[in-house]
């Protein structure tokens, strides 16, 4: 049986190794400073450092926009792996959903004909409704803010950081040649060391230098233009920002509407009567006697009192404190701060008019 085994250029893999050797001595060199470095112009540099700068950046945008949207970072990496595999992200309920559906079901349970029981069913509609929103919301921006954030760094930013790392590569072969044409120079005029003549190394040398140096400019060419066009992408980054403004401003508006909606609904729910609560007890203040009585009298100075009189049960309610009498010049009629006079000194956490 016979295996064909593939092709292996060992000349090139010889010659790759040796580029990468020098690549690495002459890095090494740099570093303690005995061996000069090539610098790119003003310009490349403005350029190069912009480019680092919006690379950055945008790569912590791109971030906090998703932990803003999905704060769960179990349930982003999911979406990551789901993405990567399945092409597709994962379908999982709100937070605000699953409140809302144990509102719709505790509602249920407390009885939907009953004042607790039905809010808790319109709010818990009210909260699937936001989560409704919620999904929409992360859906829309994901696509019209991150999707072309994260496409701007896996194209463009990549490319770019690529062609940096082929001309840094270039560079240090550039300076490798050119030590060995200045190590060569300072052989001429010497005694040639194993049958080998300076001026050949010296033209072997020079010929590598010039072959280097064009591959550098031209590598440097290609990446500068590929850096000159970060600064068109900011435009186009503009429009993506204001897309995700209104967006927001969508979301917003759709829970603004629904939580307004859901307060008049429960606003009308509301039991019309006005109530009393003295230290947990609900005192219903229109039904009169018992609950309440007040009447007038008229002292010497032909001055009308008015009293009210809790029940006897609210009176127990309010540790047996007794009634209470206001000037009809101060109140006239009987409003909440008449009743907050009644129990004035009871325990303000116990008093609330409901």
């Amino acid at each position: 049986m016979n295996i064909k085994m593939p092709d292996f250029d060992m000349k090139k893999f010889v010659k790759g190794a040796g580029s990468t050797l020098s690549r690495v001595v002459q890095l090494t060199e740099e570093k303690l400073g005995t061996s000069e470095k090539t610098e790119m112009d003003a310009r490349f540099e403005h350029l190069s450092e912009r480019s680092d700068s919006a690379k950055l950046w945008t790569e912590k945008i791109m971030r906090d926009t998703e932990a803003a949207l999905i704060p769960n970072p179990a349930n982003r990496m999911e979406d990551f792996i789901f993405e990567k595999i399945e092409k597709q992200k994962p379908k999982r309920l709100s937070n605000l959903e699953y409140l809302g559906l144990d509102m719709i079901e505790g509602g249920g349970e407390f009885g939907q004909d009953g004042p607790y029981g039905s809010a808790l069913i319109k709010v818990g509609q009210a909260e699937q409704k936001l989560g409704s929103c919620e999904r929409d919301f992360i859906g829309s921006a994901g696509v019209c803010y991150i999707q072309p954030l994260k496409k701007f760094l896996e194209g463009e930013m990549k490319t770019i950081t690529k062609e940096k790392g082929v001309l840094e590569s270039k560079r240090l072969d550039l300076d490798a040649c050119k030590n060995r044409v200045r190590k060569a120079r300072s052989m001429i005029g010497q005694q040639a060391k194993d049958g080998i003549s300076p001026e050949v190394t010296l033209e072997q040398a020079e010929r590598d230098l010039r072959v280097a140096q064009s591959e550098f400019d031209r590598q440097a060419e290609i990446t500068k233009l590929l850096l000159e066009g970060i600064s068109t992408t900011q435009a186009t980054h503009l429009r993506y920002l204001h897309s995700f403004v209104e967006a927001q401003v969508r979301y917003y508006g759709q829970c603004n509407k629904i939580m307004s909606d859901l307060q008049r609904e429960l606003v009308s729910m509301r039991p019309p009567t006005p109530r009393l609560r003295v230290n947990s007890e609900d005192v219903d203040l229109t039904c009169g006697p018992p609950y309440l009585s007040k009447f007038q009298t008229q002292d010497s100075s032909q001055h009308y009192q008015q009293t009210i009189t809790l029940h006897p049960a609210a009176l127990a309610a309010s540790a047996g404190k007794p009634p209470v009498s206001i000037s009809p010049e101060t109140y006239p009629i009987v409003d909440d701060s008449v009743i907050a006079a009644l129990v004035a000194d009871s325990d303000p956490n116990d008093i609330s008019v409901l």
